[in-house]
């Protein structure tokens, strides 16, 4: 659950960011002694390493750093060919809290062979550069939800013996029966952790300048959610990933842990990353999914996009939901969606057009894609999801009529007649799709990409399905 993501496209910007000249009078006045670059892998993990201040210079910012070995990151390089360096993005620069600069990076082959292929940002640049040439700017504003407990206590030093884990939260009834306790599902809006919420969102507001518009308890127990204004692809997948990043940092600094993994505790809900997006001109003055007087208000443009990720949404849960823990979110009964429709305010459908603004208020025109989790790449996810929408307007994709009922109370019967089918139920169906359904995304994922990320998926499941689950010595313990 979110709030409102409407306003007007001006608001996504965060101020401006410096230049490399800038950057270097910072580090120059000697008040910082370290700079934390910054890179995401393939696989959505955001990776780091601490620079001497003083080896900052001029060509720091065109040459880059020698400082990567690509073998030791899933899905980059291998070991004949694993130099590579790491170019300083200026305009990401943000003096932090913990005495050192952040700026993220590109990932560059050495040689002088240029940009790094599978860098996921590289294709969400591209991706922002396609757009652009066929005429849209894409907007983007994810609800980013996740859990914070006192602990995870996990036992899996000896998978051979058992495994298993432990939650302790305060929220819980198994650690708490004071008043801090939230019974099941009931904590959408309550005021628990506040003084520890305001003090991330705050952080993110005043030292990173990023435009936050709310933080606030989720439904499932030690569950929180942030909504940032919504920001082009490129942004707000940096936007994202630095969240998630100081989310974890100050959490553990109260002694607490941060999970963005979906599923965390049964029988409650599991975090989402519903998405939502709007396509405007490239000068960002129109809003071309929108027009009055049609259903939703929208525009053929607007219908079309919907079409796209609708026909594609199976295929995009490969980035979307990309592991294994994504389906045990994807069931019915927790608010998550499983079925690809499309509807106006209903939660039930992987696509809506939220209603939170009425009619007639252009600027808020925009659609939710519901079955992201917080556990994708949004580089990689964001730029899917624009890829999708593009095929489906050059191909005039009508994704039908809106849905307006719940589908989850729908039989099997009123599905088939219009024309409802599920998202994958496992990672390793999504991959399938994937498989047979990637054309779209040509115009900006290399081909090595989607079969390294494929492969290591597959890699993944694999190893996961090797191990006894806790659950099913019990259910089967008469077999």
């Amino acid at each position: 659950m979110g709030v409102d993501m409407g306003g007007t496209k001006q608001q996504g910007r965060a101020e401006r960011r410096p230049g490399p000249e800038e950057v270097l009078q910072l580090l120059r006045d000697g008040k910082v002694k370290w700079v934390d670059l910054q890179f995401t892998s393939v696989t959505g993990k955001l990776h780091h390493v601490p620079l001497a201040a003083d080896q900052f210079d001029e060509k720091s910012f065109k040459d880059g750093f020698p400082k990567l070995d690509g073998s030791s990151i899933r899905g980059f390089g291998v070991i004949e060919e694993s130099d590579f360096r790491l170019r300083p993005v200026p305009e990401t620069a943000v003096q932090t809290p913990w005495g050192t600069t952040m700026m993220l990076s590109e990932v560059h082959e050495g040689g002088g062979r240029g940009r790094f292929e599978r860098d996921p940002r590289h294709i969400a640049e591209r991706t922002e550069a396609y757009m652009r040439e066929i005429g849209f700017k894409c907007y983007f504003g994810p609800e980013l939800e996740f859990f914070v407990v006192k602990k995870v206590d996990g036992d899996f030093a000896i998978p051979e013996r058992g495994t298993g884990f432990q939650i302790h939260t305060d929220e819980a009834p198994w650690d708490s029966t004071g008043s801090n306790m939230i019974a099941r599902n009931d904590g959408y809006y309550t005021d628990k952790a506040e003084r520890l919420r305001l003090q991330i969102a705050s952080t993110l507001k005043e030292v990173f300048q990023f435009p936050i518009i709310a933080t606030h308890h989720e439904v499932a127990l030690a569950q929180w959610e942030i909504t940032s204004v919504f920001g082009e692809l490129v942004e707000m997948a940096d936007r994202t990933q630095t969240i998630k990043w100081v989310v974890k940092r100050i959490a553990a600094e109260n002694d607490m842990e941060a999970r963005f993994i979906p599923k965390l505790i049964f029988g409650q809900n599991a975090s989402g990353m519903h998405v939502h997006f709007s396509l405007w001109t490239p000068n960002g003055e129109t809003n071309l999914m929108f027009r009055a007087g049609t259903e939703a208000e929208l525009s053929e443009t607007g219908r079309y996009a919907i079409g796209g990720l609708l026909k594609h949404a199976k295929a995009i849960a490969a980035f979307s939901n990309p592991t294994t823990n994504s389906y045990r979110r994807l069931i019915p009964g927790f608010e998550a969606p499983v079925n690809i429709a499309w509807g106006q305010a209903n939660r039930s459908a992987v696509v809506r057009i939220p209603g939170y603004e009425g009619d007639g208020n252009p600027a808020a025109k925009r659609l939710e894609f519901r079955q992201p989790d917080p556990s994708a790449n949004p580089y990689l996810l964001f730029s899917a999801m624009a890829l999708a929408a593009a095929d489906g307007i050059k191909n005039k994709i009508d994704p039908g009529p809106a849905v307006n009922s719940d589908i989850y109370h729908m039989t099997p019967e009123q599905k088939k007649a219009l024309n409802i089918s599920g998202l994958p139920g496992s990672l390793s169906e999504a991959l399938d799709a994937l498989e047979s359904d990637h054309d779209f995304l040509k115009p900006a994922f290399p081909a090595s990409l989607l079969r390294t990320y494929i492969d290591m998926k597959r890699e993944e499941i694999q190893k996961l399905q090797g191990y006894p689950h806790p659950i099913e010595i019990y259910h089967y313990s008469d077999v």
